[in-house]
Parts: C-alpha cells; structure tokens; sequence
C-alpha cells in the first residue's frame, strides 16, 4: 500500500512547542490526531494509545493562533488545510467562541479496497458500514479513484465536509479524475446528492455519512435512475440500520405484515411479522470491522429477510495479511434460540423409515447405522435440516396412489431439494409435466436434489441420506438447463437432441413476441449452423435480459457462448463444442 498524508502542513498550524515534540516522535507517522482543549493538557492520539504533549494547559491565545492558520470553519464546524486531506474539527461554546480543537490526520492510502474490488467492478451499490474512525472515508476516496481511472467510469463526488477531496477548491489528486461537488451547508446535502444526477451525468455517485430521512430518500431516487451508489451511514452493523427509522430505507424498509392463519402456522410464528417493504437502495453492504478485517453482505435483501425472520445471515469475513494476500471466509452463525450464545447440542439421527422407491428397488446397498455424534454448537445449516426432519407435510405421500416407473421406482418421485430455487423447479416441472412432488420432508424423499457447492462443504447432510438410503443428485447451478438436466436424470430420461417448444417456454420470463423471436433465432441458429456445420454464430443485438434466456438456451445444448459490442448494439456469439 503506498500512503501520503502530508502531515506537515497538519503540524505547521500547532503551536511551535507542540510542534517540535510530534516532529521528533517516533510514532509520528501514526498519528491520528492531536486534540487541544481550553485549560486541559494538549494530548496526541495514535492507534492503540494516547499520551500528552506538554505538562502545561492549552491557552486561549494557542487556540486563537491555531484558528487564524486554517480555513474558515462551516456550517458543521469544521474546517481544513487547503490541498490537504486534514480535518479540523471546532468546540465551541453557548455563545459560540472556539475552545477546543480536535486536529485530525487525513490519508490517501492507495490499495485500501483490494479485498472488495471484486464488488466495486460489479456496478452494485455498496454501502460502507464502520464505527469512526476505522477507515470509512478512505475506503471511499480510494474507491473513486478506481472507478474513475482504473474502471473508466463518469464518478462524482458528493463532499459535504471536504473530508473526501480535501480543503480548497481544487481537488486532492487522491480521488483521481473523479469530480468533487462542494457542499455549502450539511443540511443540503440531499438537494446536492439529486443536482449532481440531474445536470452532470454521473454513472457513480460517491457520498459520505448518509444521516436524515432526506438523505436516504434522495439516495433511492439516485438508485432507481440506475446510477450506481457507493456510501457510509451512521451505523455499525446492518442489524443498527434496520432499528434506525430514519436510515431503514436504506436496505428495503420495514413494515408490520398480517398473515393468514395457514400462513402463519407454516412459518410457526405470530400472525403479525416484520417484512422488509422494498428492495433495498444499496444491493450490497460491507460492515469494516477492522482495518484489515471486512464483512461482506454479498445480498443485502437476503440478509434482511433473515434478520427479520429470527435467522442468523451467513456473510463472508475478508482479511489482508501484512504480505497482502487475501483471505476470503464464510461465516455460519452458532446461536442458542435467541440468545446468540455457543451451544453444545447432542445430535442422533432418527431411525429411518420404512424402505420405498428407490430404496426397495435394488440399486443401493443399506449401510450400517451410524453412531451417536457429539458435536459442537449448531450451525444455520444444522437447524434448517433439523426443521425438516421434524417437518410434517399434510399429504401422507405413502397413502398418495403411486405407479410404478420403467426401472422399479414408484412414481411420482418425491424430491428433496437442498439449495436448489424451487420456484425455478416447479416451473420446469409444470413446464414439462415431469412425474415429480417437491417435498420438505427427507424421510419421504426418494431423491434429494443438490447444489454441488452445498454438499461438497456440508458432511452433515451426506451422512444424513446415507442413515436414510436417499441418493444425492448434485448440479452445479441454480439455472435452469442445470435444474432440466438434473431431473431428467432422476427419472433416467434422455436428454432430447433438439429443443421442443415446451421447453422453449421454460427460458421466458414474461412471454413476449421479442422473447420468443430471440430463443427461436438461437434455437435455429444452434441447430442448423453450430452443431451440424461447426460454425460459430452471431446473433442480432438484444436488451439484457433478453441476452440472459439466449445464454441460458444456449448452455441447454451444452456448447459456448459470449457477449460482444457496445450497448445497444450488445449481441450474442454462439461457439461450436
């Protein structure tokens, strides 16, 4: 990481004795701040400690001396060196006199954002959450700076304190080509936040401390205009901004929802819930825990929707070792009921039930019992499968008539799906009319349909279908040529050659004639260039999503396909196997 802060020009403004002392202090380029009170010590702050500079008390006469130095302080009393990153924050009195100062260090640390830059190049909204202090305003400014040099991206800048782009009227180069819209009072914050999209045409807009209701609506609005967000919030964890009326808009909003009577007994809870209102302005959010330490909330709606359903989200835990290598890992919560403390749970699998389908039809060997495991805590992934263990469906599916299918199993196959959509499955089933029932019990189950991904890290849930004799079936995507794929082969049916105009149907999303023109010109194009000549194909420009069903009809074939060319003339290239 390369770092400028200029702190020279910070010290240049303290009194002459303070400055000589924090000049040859061995801890200089650590310094965070220095702050001067009316009749206090003067006192320096570093990361992990503090400690004073001089034995005799700060004067009026030091304070006044101080002022005259420094820019003229604002509606938010503060004020800053000019072409410098340093912050100078104003206490004052009950007749507005000036009596204490707090001098803080600004940095430009270039490389602060290596562990989400993965996130920044999405073109999502990302909220910035931290206590103060843990490096939110950094993060940002090298934000800009990769997004408006690096990424080639229109990026605007709106500075309320001057805290982001410095002091003066010329930005600090540490934001880049980015361009910097000065506040003249934090209270119009948002008039400026709406200004900057309506006559400079951002495609980033990059603001700080988000913090009234005004703030938060006018950040929606930039949102919706499809202008990508990037901001800090007054908030440590998500979980602070859902409590917080004022900023709960921020991630969907909440609202008090009345269920049904069924409804309410199938979620097992009151019939008046909290439900998040409407998708949230930012799609991802970061919570800086350290400095070197980030969570990341890669969905924001999913992690809401959990949070508000009594469950723990599972988020990732990024780190940056001293070498700068980065370390990416899943959190799975351990929590009690809710008290959110480690558990040690006794866990036994219940016997398994009378053998059907598959099971009875000779293709697996039973296998021994397996014994009592003691296990530590209990994991989201644990409870869920406990629920459905314990899951009582209201149809006996062994009492449902079941006919026999071609290799001995008793059709329809009941199908445990494990990370799968199972919207996405009922409308291949529906589609298709395949001789499959979804259900949520895995003692009924004749199959459990999984991501691969879910079952690779998860040695629970293998151990729990060898107990019960149930294959596990794994795709690799939740899409759905992979969910086609899959359910063709449960019921060992061949993949047909050609695509028919049933399965056409399951890649629309809202059936128009533009959808339906685009999945026949790839399917034709597929079927009488690309496979029979070995050709590649380029396909006539489309919006999106239209592309999205192309690609995903295209992978239904098994074979290749690509992107090119500049909106809105962006189309699909289609490549033999």
């Amino acid at each position: 990481m390369t770092i400028t802060d200029d702190l020279q020009k910070l010290l240049d403004i303290l009194p002459q004795d303070l400055r000589q002392v924090l000049e040859s202090h061995p801890k200089r380029d650590s310094l965070v701040e220095v702050v001067l009170d009316l009749g206090r010590r003067p006192e320096a702050r570093f990361p992990n400690q503090a400690e004073y500079l001089s034995e005799v008390p700060v004067t009026q006469e030091q304070i006044d001396d101080c002022i005259q130095r420094v820019g003229i302080f604002g509606g938010d009393n503060r004020a800053g060196i000019e072409q410098t990153l340093h912050r100078i924050s104003a206490i004052r009195n009950r007749t507005g006199k000036i009596i204490g100062l707090t001098c803080r260090v600004g940095r430009a640390i270039f490389g602060t954002i290596g562990m989400i830059r993965d996130l920044v190049e999405t073109g999502k909204s990302i909220l910035m959450l931290g206590r103060p202090g843990v490096g939110k305003t950094t993060a940002l400014r090298e934000i800009a700076r990769v997004l408006a040099d690096d990424l080639h991206k229109r990026v605007v800048i709106i500075d309320t304190s001057n805290e982001i782009a410095g002091d003066g009227d010329v930005a600090h180069p540490a934001i880049g080509r980015a361009r910097r819209m000065q506040v003249a009072h934090p209270n119009q914050q948002h008039q400026v936040m709406i200004e900057a999209v309506e006559n400079h045409m951002p495609e980033v807009i990059i603001i700080d401390e988000i913090g009234t209701e005004l703030e938060a609506l006018a950040a929606r609005t930039i949102a919706e205009r499809g202008v990508q967000l990037v901001g800090t919030a007054h908030g440590n964890q998500i979980e602070n901004l859902i409590k917080n009326p004022t900023l709960a808009d921020l991630v969907g909003g909440i609202q008090a929802v009345t269920l049904g009577d069924d409804e309410a007994r199938r979620r097992g809870s009151q019939k008046t819930v909290l439900e998040r209102k409407a998708p949230p302005t930012f799609e991802i959010a970061v919570e800086m825990l350290e400095r070197q330490r980030w969570t990341v909330h890669e969905s924001v709606a999913d992690t809401v929707d959990n949070l508000l359903r009594g469950r723990q989200p599972t988020p990732q835990t990024r780190t940056v070792d001293d070498q700068g290598k980065i370390g990416v890992t899943r959190q799975l919560a351990v929590v009690n009921g809710r008290s959110g403390q480690l558990a040690t749970v006794e866990e036994s699998f219940p016997p398994a039930r009378p053998s059907n389908g598959w099971r009875s039809s000779g293709q697996m060997v039973a296998l021994p019992q397996l014994p009592v495991e003691r296990v530590t805590g209990r994991s989201e992934f644990d409870r869920l499968l406990d629920e459905s263990f314990n899951y009582s469906e209201s149809i006996d599916f062994d009492a449902a008539t079941r006919q026999p299918g071609p290799n001995g199993e008793d059709l329809p196959l009941h199908i445990y799906p494990y990370g799968v959509s199972r919207h996405q499955l009922e409308q291949v089933i529906s589609v298709l009319t395949l001789p499959v029932v979804l259900t949520k019990d895995i003692d009924s189950a004749d199959a459990i349909l999984a991501l691969r991904s879910h079952v690779k890290n998860h040695a629970k849930l293998r151990q729990m279908a060898k107990a019960r004799h149930v294959p596990i079936h794994m795709i690799k995507s939740s899409t759905i040529p992979q969910i086609t794929r899959g359910l063709r082969r449960l019921l060992n049916m061949d993949d047909p050659e050609m695509a028919d105009d049933l399965e056409l149907q399951l890649f629309l999303h809202n059936g128009s004639d533009d959808e339906m023109d685009a999945l026949e010109e790839a399917r034709l194009a597929v079927e009488q260039i690309v496979i029979p000549k070995g050709q590649p194909v380029e396909l006539l420009p489309r919006s999106p999503q239209v592309r999205k069903m192309q690609h995903e009809l295209v992978e239904h074939y098994r074979l290749k396909s690509h992107s090119f060319g500049e909106e809105p003339n962006r189309r699909l290239r289609i490549y033999p196997a």
